[in-house]
């Protein structure tokens, strides 16, 4: 309790939350604009807490991480075009929700699942933070590979109108995610010598080039402005939001399976908000009794995307807090701050420095608490976007992009593969191709392969997949999930055909 009360005391000083608000609105901002990332804006606030006390430093990177992840809701509601890697699978029904003429419960249902996410995960990150550290951290290579494999069959929940488009466009995401040096090695491969394949096609380039650039072809196509509602503008925006709220809350099932799968998946060392905002899209649509309905702006795609990765945010502090093992870059960087502050982060952690511990706890409150009030006192402005001439947001939004791939790694040839990968993006958008399962091969690839190899490394012998339990169990889970999606699939194509053939 003593360390609990020190730790309240630390965070709740007024210049402490006048920092954490400034972080928290700095995050928001910074992952609204695609290509900032949430990792990018905790890089560039670290330098600024070196000569804060351990806690205010690591509470403020807290609000920012806490923000990010709300943040990237805003670009993929009002322009279709996801602002970090873990508001891809927002954009299926959040962005279609605001073109319908609601962009106002668009943002208010992401704010709100994101909020409650964060809350829950923080709970659990509290009360089971030891037993999860240790689950995760057991996990070997095998058990990794076989999790990318369960989480790629999800391309088949994804694929949209045609299974073979779909698993076309997901091909497509491993071929390029191979591109480049080996992970294992260094060595070069599919580069054809060319100089600009060299480094290979980082993620962040094929993210924003294949949303936000062939978004922006496709909107230069269609002048007419975005379907706005003015009542949500004009009108009273709080009020509106609390019945936005009671939504939410109406779907418990869906929201709690959304937050806790965020957790578990923000607890597995290197697995992020980007996997399990599409994993728990997934099993919402798996779950849901109109699973036709998903892409078409239902809440329940916008409540589960949203929970699931800002629920990451506690999963992923919970093996760095217990073991030392950051779940995510993020939380790397957050254990090089404490580190910098002479803080040493491992299981001995909470015994020695139990007020920074509780302290970290409540930051991640009062975070949520800052972007809930944030993002809420200024959605009226950033509806605003809605009513912006194409004219106006197509040049600013591309320059945007363009700066966000150029300071990735500061090489102007990531500028021209933001493009070449843009067209790629437009020319599959135009030919019908669903371009999520294509993301979730660039993203999931190089962990699957890196792994792979691990575990062939440790052990020749590949029968080892399937005598360790976990591994097993993960591998029949991808098997069920294969053969549930493809029935689903035949079920909704005889359904379509059922009234011509009548």
């Amino acid at each position: 309790m003593d360390d609990f009360l020190l730790g309240l005391v630390q965070v709740l000083a007024p210049d402490t939350l006048l920092y954490m608000a400034l972080g928290s609105l700095a995050g928001i901002i910074a992952a609204a604009i695609p290509g900032f990332t949430v990792t990018m804006a905790i890089v560039l606030t670290l330098p600024l807490t070196f000569t804060m006390p351990p806690l205010q430093g690591i509470s403020v990177m807290l609000s920012v991480y806490v923000g990010g992840y709300t943040g990237g809701l805003i670009s993929a509601a009002l322009l279709g075009i996801p602002g970090t890697p873990s508001s891809v699978a927002t954009t299926f029904d959040a962005f279609p929700m605001a073109r319908n003429g609601e962009p106002g419960r668009a943002l208010s249902l992401g704010v709100w699942a994101s909020f409650f996410g964060t809350i829950i995960s923080t709970l659990v990150l509290i009360v089971a933070a030891p037993p999860l550290a240790i689950v995760a951290v057991r996990l070997g290579p095998w058990e990794y590979f076989s999790l990318i494999v369960f989480a790629l069959t999800i391309v088949a929940s994804l694929v949209g109108a045609s299974l073979l488009r779909g698993l076309i466009a997901g091909v497509i995401g491993l071929a390029i995610a191979v591109i480049g040096p080996d992970p294992m090695m260094g060595r070069p491969r599919f580069t054809f010598d060319i100089e600009m394949l060299a480094p290979g096609l980082p993620f962040l380039v094929v993210l924003i080039g294949i949303f936000a650039i062939s978004q922006l072809m496709s909107e230069l196509e269609n002048p007419t402005a975005v379907k706005t509602n003015a009542a949500l503008i004009s009108g009273r925006i709080d009020f509106h939001t609390w019945t936005v709220m009671k939504e939410v809350l109406s779907r418990p099932g869906n929201l709690l399976r959304s937050s806790l799968l965020g957790v578990f998946v923000g607890a597995v060392p290197g697995a992020g908000g980007s996997i399990a905002n599409l994993l728990t899209y997934d099993q919402a649509k798996r779950a849901s009794k109109t699973p036709e309905k998903f892409g078409t702006g239902i809440a329940d795609g916008v409540v589960a995307s949203e929970a699931g990765n800002s629920a990451t945010a506690g999963g992923g502090l919970i093996p760095m807090i217990a073991l030392g093992i950051p779940g995510s870059a993020v939380d790397a960087i957050l254990m090089a701050s404490l580190m910098v502050h002479g803080v040493s982060v491992g299981p001995r952690l909470i015994m020695e420095h139990g007020d920074l511990v509780y302290g970290m706890f409540i930051a991640m409150v009062v975070a949520s608490l800052m972007m809930l009030i944030i993002c809420i006192t200024t959605m009226r402005f950033f509806l605003r976007v809605t009513e912006i001439p194409k004219f106006v947001i197509v040049p600013v939004v591309t320059v945007c992009c363009v700066v966000g791939a150029f300071a990735l790694n500061n090489r102007v040839t990531d500028v021209y593969l933001l493009g070449f990968v843009g067209l790629l993006g437009y020319v599959l958008k135009k030919l019908d191709y669903p371009l999520a399962p294509l993301v979730l091969g660039v993203i999931l690839g190089p962990i699957a392969e890196t792994n792979l190899r691990r575990a062939l490394m440790s052990d020749a012998d590949w029968t080892t997949f399937f005598t360790r339990p976990i591994s097993a169990f993960l591998l029949v889970a991808a098997v069920l999930s294969i053969v549930w999606s493809a029935r689903a699939y035949m079920k909704g194509r005889k359904s379509m055909l059922a009234p011509s053939s009548s």
